[in-house]
């Protein structure tokens, strides 16, 4: 038996980087997992990897940061799988780097609509169908950044902030129903996405590239940045009986530096 047997996981942001190593971990761990991006060919293609490693899964193509998105991401799930008891509220998108000054509503309202809102609209619908399976575990993945900031990120680190702000809440909300809420705050982690951010800080500092990128390394005690793998076992511990007991955690994965 595996970490996640007998569990039903929605994972957004599904299409690539942590979301597919994370949809691939769950469904190896015995999980039957609900693949949800915007992109279709690339959750298609997470889909068929899960599959042909004789996973189960099904590919959602919806937007999690608006109602009918979110709302049709969990009735897909219980469609296919009859329940639903674990949600990784993954997706989002950086956003732009920026001074504030020049950043606009647009700008504001995508990303904390992107990371933010559709944490809080996932996890919206997907409570009641945790409730009547009597228990669930709902994992946001956050970001160090919304603890002690990131210079030219504003609508990202106040969208991470406000993730863990909601992860405490919910904790503390939802126990009595057997429902656990964690977060996870990675650090750098290496991928698509942190080679934008480190080329947007070079940019917005006027710095050369690979020394902000090794600004980035630097600053961690093991001296690498984190993976998608990192980020992925640690989130199918906390939907794991393992860590019933784990909830309102907001927990590092920063290969060694500080938290705060």
């Amino acid at each position: 038996m595996g970490l996640l047997t007998d569990r039903v996981a929605v994972v957004t942001g599904a299409s690539k980087g942590i979301g597919r190593v994370m949809s691939q971990l769950f469904a190896r761990e015995g999980a039957r997992v609900v693949c949800a991006a915007r992109s279709d060919a690339l959750v298609a293609e997470t889909v068929a990897l899960i599959r042909s490693a004789g996973g189960e899964a099904i590919a959602v193509v919806a937007d999690a940061s608006v109602e009918d998105g979110a709302k049709s991401i969990v009735d897909a799930g219980v469609k296919a799988f009859g329940r639903l008891d674990t949600l990784i509220n993954n997706a989002g998108d950086g956003g732009p780097t920026k001074p504030i000054q020049d950043y606009t509503t647009d700008d504001w309202f995508y990303t904390v609509n992107s990371c933010l809102t559709s944490a809080y609209l996932c996890s919206r619908f997907a409570v009641p169908a945790m409730i009547d399976a009597g228990r669930g575990a709902i994992v946001n993945i956050a970001s160090m950044a919304g603890r002690r900031g990131l210079a030219y990120r504003v609508g990202y680190c106040s969208a991470k902030a406000g993730q863990i702000g909601m992860t405490y809440g919910l904790a503390v909300e939802l126990g009595r129903h057997n429902i656990t809420v964690n977060a996870i705050a990675p650090g750098a982690v290496a991928g698509d996405r942190i080679d934008r951010v480190i080329q947007g800080q070079a940019d917005v500092r006027g710095v050369d590239v690979e020394r902000m990128r090794q600004s980035f390394v630097d600053r961690s005690p093991l001296r690498r940045m984190s993976t998608a793998d990192d980020i992925s076992s640690l989130a199918a511990f906390l939907c794991s009986d393992l860590a019933r007991n784990i909830s309102g955690q907001c927990i590092p994965v920063t290969a060694g530096e500080p938290a705060s």
